[in-house]
């Protein structure tokens, strides 16, 4: 994991998980990233109610805090795939967790599970 200065203010194991995926659509992200490297447009394809402007600022944000890499093919037009990082993956157990409480949460009250979304074995 990379060596990076501490966050102001940061004290709680919960906050610190929060600041790293609590943006409003990055859990998402690195939910879609498990299978394997995206391309923006398949992201915002898959996270639609995105706008493009806060899709790249939680893209941003996971790659400046080493959760994606994000890699760049010389063509043209430009071509970007994002990936999981070592340190990407080893939230897995969090988002399947994240995943089956919800699940649970919507089974309860009757709410139709209708994304593409299925609960994933830990590799």
């Amino acid at each position: 994991m990379m060596q990076q200065s501490k966050p102001e203010g940061l004290n709680c194991p919960v906050d610190a998980t929060l600041r790293l995926i609590g943006g409003k659509y990055k859990a998402l992200i690195l939910w879609h990233l498990i299978d394997g490297a995206q391309r923006y447009g398949a992201l915002s394809r898959i996270i639609s109610q995105a706008t493009p402007k806060m899709l790249t600022q939680q893209l941003r944000e996971l790659e400046r805090d080493g959760l994606i890499h994000r890699k760049v093919f010389p063509v043209v037009p430009p071509r970007v795939e994002y990936s999981l990082s070592a340190f990407g993956e080893s939230l897995l157990p969090v988002l399947n967790i994240m995943y089956q409480w919800g699940e649970g949460y919507m089974k309860e009250r009757g709410i139709p599970i209708t994304c593409s979304m299925k609960a994933r074995s830990e590799a």
